[in-house]
């Protein structure tokens, strides 16, 4: 189910799992009308739909991009950009060894198959638990680190930036906002870091204000399930991914907190922890190394033993695995 027409020379982009995310992601894209759009899912139907009705909406809109919906991975081939979304919410009663050995399997398989069509294409990962995502992928993909990269750290700053304009009573657009750390309740706001029009929050705002609004960032997620009831965040993940998306096709270099592969910076080797990168073509084209207080620093360090503790436990579940 395609719509738009051939021959263009767009970037194409590819999003696997067309549940509520990858929908939101396909949405924001098209609104950009610069990319043409794949939407991949094991559910029959679904990525079809949804591509037939946001080609619907294009008149309305104003856009041209083609947008396709699939069960396979042939009409991917070629994506400049794979947008993984892919796995299963924890249920109720689920053990974490239970969440990552499914998850783990969804994202080697739905890697694997991306890059065996698109070999030169840049991964955006959002499948959770997300930083031990993202190592699935770049082992399953072979690529360079710059070129796996995950999304988080874009969307936990998007809800500080909120949540700050909110308690400033400012434009959110002169806000900016840091968080670095892990993808849970481990990540690390810097407030030191996050402003209002350049000043530092920490200038503005009374220092247990400035800890609610950590404690918020960090609980942004699970407030909205717990208001949801059924379901979690797609409107704020889609929107983040499609900034990285800017940045990476657009060649912006915009300077955004994702999860990468470090090997060295900030004392961490070879694990995705979510830093400010410079992003643009190619996909990271710098990280960026802050000056961080040492008590930051120790947070961080936290942080990354939280990520460092679920890539041990997906190497004994895989060690665990019956083979042949």
């Amino acid at each position: 189910m395609a719509n738009g027409r051939s021959g263009r020379a767009r970037p194409k982009v590819s999003v696997v799992g067309a549940g509520m995310v990858g929908g939101a992601v396909a949405q924001y894209l098209a609104l950009r009308d610069y990319a043409d759009i794949v939407l991949v899912d094991i559910v029959e139907g679904m990525p079809q739909g949804k591509a037939l009705d946001l080609a619907e909406s294009a008149p309305v809109l104003g856009y041209d991009s083609a947008l396709t919906g699939t069960n396979g991975y042939e009409e991917t081939a070629g994506s400049d950009i794979v947008v993984i979304t892919s796995g299963i919410a924890r249920k109720p009663g689920m053990s974490r060894d239970d969440l990552l050995r499914t998850n783990m399997g969804i994202v080697r398989d739905v890697t694997e198959k991306a890059v065996h069509q698109s070999p030169d294409a840049i991964l955006i990962v959002v499948s959770n638990p997300l930083d031990a995502m993202c190592h699935v992928a770049f082992g399953a993909a072979g690529f360079p680190r710059e070129r796996v990269i995950g999304m988080a750290g874009v969307l936990d700053s998007a809800r500080f930036r909120t949540f700050i304009a909110e308690a400033t009573d400012v434009s959110v657009e002169d806000v900016s906002a840091m968080v670095l750390g892990g993808h849970g309740d481990t990540m690390v706001p810097i407030s030191r870091y996050s402003t209002v029009a350049g000043v530092p929050i920490t200038q503005i705002l009374e220092p247990e204000q400035v800890k609610a609004l950590e404690e918020r960032t960090a609980n942004g997620g699970a407030e909205i399930v717990s208001l949801l009831k059924t379901g979690s965040a797609y409107q704020a993940p889609g929107a983040s991914v499609v900034e990285m998306i800017d940045s990476i096709l657009l060649d912006k270099r915009r300077i955004l907190p994702c999860s990468v592969l470090l090997q060295g910076e900030y004392g961490i080797d070879g694990l995705f922890v979510g830093v400010p990168v410079k992003l643009g073509e190619g996909g990271v084209r710098q990280i960026i190394e802050l000056s961080l207080l040492p008590e930051e620093a120790a947070a961080l360090q936290k942080s990354a033993g939280a990520v460092r503790d679920l890539v041990e436990a997906m190497e004994r579940l895989a060690a665990e695995a019956p083979t042949g």
